[in-house]
């Protein structure tokens, strides 16, 4: 019989390569800054690269894990970046994000998913008519927004079908400022305003299928062409008419981020204290109660019922309650 030796033995080749792994990574120093406006299957839409503000087409880096990016987020891309078609640039790199609007998938969820990412402010978009208003969605999108620390608009379409005077009222309680449009014709009224009050800065656009969303945005990029769809008759619900969120760039420096038609948000990972902290002298007033008091009202010895005091404070109290109302839970929107 043959005695094995040395030379009998087999070693097994590194699948990954013999070569040892370095921790040290590059520095890329040649990175472009730029931006992201729009997201679809692993590819993304980088916007002001280089001196031309080029608009290139990228794909992540391997050292970036598993960090999601969405649209706002400010990168660093290196490879081609020319934009030029069939280009492909890589993103190295994500700047801290200074604000995010984010959901959960529901109340009792508290890890959240985020939409956006250093936008300005939100405009909750929905229709005074077919569909009618649906205030505990506004009210939730509110909460999401004074959480982010977003300023918060609120734009009511379809003011030639029902009055705007009670449910604008009722948020300007709140100190958000209020917009209404309606259509003239093929003129749509107030688009002025809502150009000045947009000028400047980044909107994410929000609100159910249906409240006319799309139409403003079409009304305001031309060109954009965002799919338009009508309320069902029989549910009052419209179709998704955006099925992806996409920065678009409008009048007076304005840049608009058009989201999916929604119908549910979650507030899961919203806390009360956020909340207050959009109205500084509620909170102050907040001070006073006990730990954990839901500042609900209705004889848990919130000490906001001795802070209100007068009209103004009681209904804007109210307002304010109402919103954390939302955020507890209750019905399924």
């Amino acid at each position: 019989m043959r005695r094995f030796d040395e030379s009998d033995a087999r070693i097994r080749p590194n699948p990954r390569g013999s070569r040892p792994r370095s921790k040290l990574r590059p520095d890329h120093a040649e990175a472009h800054d730029g931006w992201v406006i729009a997201v679809d299957r692993g590819r993304y839409l980088v916007h002001g690269v280089g001196d031309d503000d080029a608009t290139l087409t990228a794909v992540t880096a391997r050292e970036l894990g598993r960090r999601g990016i969405v649209v706002g987020d400010r990168v660093r891309v290196v490879g081609d970046v020319s934009g030029d078609e069939g280009s492909l640039a890589r993103i190295v790199g994500r700047s801290p994000r200074e604000r995010i609007l984010r959901r959960s998938a529901d109340d009792s969820d508290p890890t959240e998913r985020v939409l956006v990412a250093n936008a300005d402010r939100l405009a909750i978009v929905t229709a005074l008519a077919d569909p009618e208003p649906n205030r505990r969605l506004i009210d939730r999108c509110l909460v999401a927004a004074f959480d982010a620390g977003l300023e918060p608009l609120l734009i009511l379409t379809k003011g030639d079908l029902a009055d705007p005077g009670p449910l604008r009222a009722s948020y300007e309680l709140l100190g958000v400022k209020v917009i209404v449009t309606r259509l003239d014709g093929d003129r749509i009224v107030g688009l002025d305003a809502l150009v000045a009050a947009l000028a400047g800065g980044t909107t994410v656009l929000v609100g159910s299928s249906g409240v006319g969303k799309s139409t403003l945005v079409n009304a305001l990029v031309p060109g954009a062409d965002r799919a338009t769809g009508d309320v069902n008759d029989v549910t009052g619900r419209g179709r998704h008419t955006s099925s992806s969120a996409v920065a678009l760039e409008g009048p007076d420096g304005a840049w608009m981020v058009d989201t999916p038609g929604v119908r549910t948000f979650g507030l899961g990972h919203v806390r009360v204290e956020h909340l207050l902290a959009a109205f500084p002298e509620v909170a102050a007033a907040a001070v006073e109660c006990e730990p954990g008091c839901p500042h609900l009202g209705g004889g848990d010895g919130c000490s906001l019922d001795a802070w209100a005091v007068t009209p103004d404070q009681v209904s804007r109290l109210d307002s304010i309650r109402r919103l954390l109302s939302s955020r507890v839970g209750g019905e399924p929107l």
